[in-house]
């Protein structure tokens, strides 16, 4: 447990020794149960120097409450919950009050005050709020299937603010739901993506560290270095890199939504027109933040570059073609990561 802090002093009537003098507020981490379990939590209380030590703390009612909100959030946090704080900042998003949220949503009106103050939300209340908080098209969505709910200036106003948030969160945004869409089938665990969920922020990341190491890389060698990292990360590791699912083509394996992985915001791609056809050259994005990459993640993209790097896209494709993996599955087909396991050595 932490030791006690002080945060500042108050002159006020000390309720304990009945003089005025300077109270200490103090605060510390303490424990308590919420919904029969233990947890930690900040504590904010009043220190009087005056009093034994028996008797020299005191918490009025608001300090209470606002304890006990402490400790639901930090419940909330231990598994996963958004907390009341970022409840009310995805009402401020939307300048909606606690009813017009609980509205929008097709809730009990006093809902979303319940959550803001004391009783904490379950699974599928927190998963419609992440929804509003994260895709404001769905929350059009929302506001139109709902829209009796709402005087037309008031219906006229949400709609505004979540214009707003759409082109806040902007071209990035939308196109990171357009690659989503294409993953919708595979949400879950499987051999298909290689046990691993699709990671857009990983799959951007691995994308500019081939861009800056690799000369003149284009999308069908870009390709073909995806699969390979993420055959590489499965045979070593049980789960692929990047959570991509992978189809057998004539140019090798294919990623599903490849042509909307070209278009994602933080991915650097330039057009290039060769005689009637227009090639993609890709970048490196030097304001990208790549710390989502692991030492293990790149000690592997490493030895991909090593063995592929000087390869011409055909080359690459050629080599792959007599893959097990490529040669034991059909045209269109997806190419199982089981298969990668037996992947030429690197």
């Amino acid at each position: 447990m932490a030791e006690n802090k002080i945060i500042r002093k108050i002159r006020m009537e000390c309720p304990l020794c009945d003089k005025v003098h300077d109270i200490e507020e103090r605060v510390r981490v303490t424990k308590t149960i919420i919904k029969d379990e233990e947890v930690d939590y900040k504590e904010n209380y009043y220190f009087c120097s005056n009093c034994d030590e028996d008797e020299n703390e005191f918490v009025p009612g608001a300090m209470e409450n606002e304890n006990l909100l402490n400790a639901r959030n930090a419940y909330r946090k231990k598994h996963g919950l958004l907390t009341s704080d970022e409840i009310v900042a995805i009402r401020d998003s939307y300048g909606l009050s606690q009813v017009d949220l609980a509205r929008l949503l097709g809730w009990g009106e006093a809902t979303i005050s319940r959550y803001e103050s004391k009783a904490i939300q379950d699974d599928a209340y927190d998963n419609m709020l992440r929804i509003i908080r994260d895709d404001p098209l769905s929350t059009l969505e929302l506001l139109k299937k709902n829209a009796e709910m709402f005087s037309l200036t008031k219906r006229l106003l949400i709609k505004q603010k979540i214009m707003e948030n759409i082109d806040e969160v902007g071209r990035e945004y939308l196109q990171r739901k357009s690659l989503e869409s294409e993953y919708v089938n595979y949400q879950e665990l499987s051999d298909e993506n290689g046990f691993k969920l699709l990671d857009i922020d990983k799959l951007e990341a691995v994308v500019s560290y081939f861009a800056e190491r690799v000369d003149e890389l284009y999308k069908v060698k870009l390709m073909k270095l995806l699969w390979y990292a993420d055959s590489l990360c499965y045979k070593e590791t049980g789960s692929s890199m990047m959570g991509l699912v992978y189809c057998h083509e004539a140019m090798g394996a294919l990623p599903i939504g490849h042509y909307k992985i070209v278009g994602l915001e933080n991915i650097k791609v330039q057009e290039e027109d060769e005689y009637d056809t227009t090639t993609f050259h890709f970048l490196p994005n030097y304001e990208l933040d790549s710390s989502c990459l692991s030492n293990m993640d790149t000690n592997i993209l490493d030895r991909v570059i090593n063995k592929f790097g000087a390869y011409s896209s055909r080359q690459l494709v050629e080599y792959m073609h007599k893959e097990k993996a490529y040669k034991e599955t059909g045209n269109k087909e997806i190419i199982p990561f089981s298969l990668a396991k037996d992947i030429k050595a690197f």
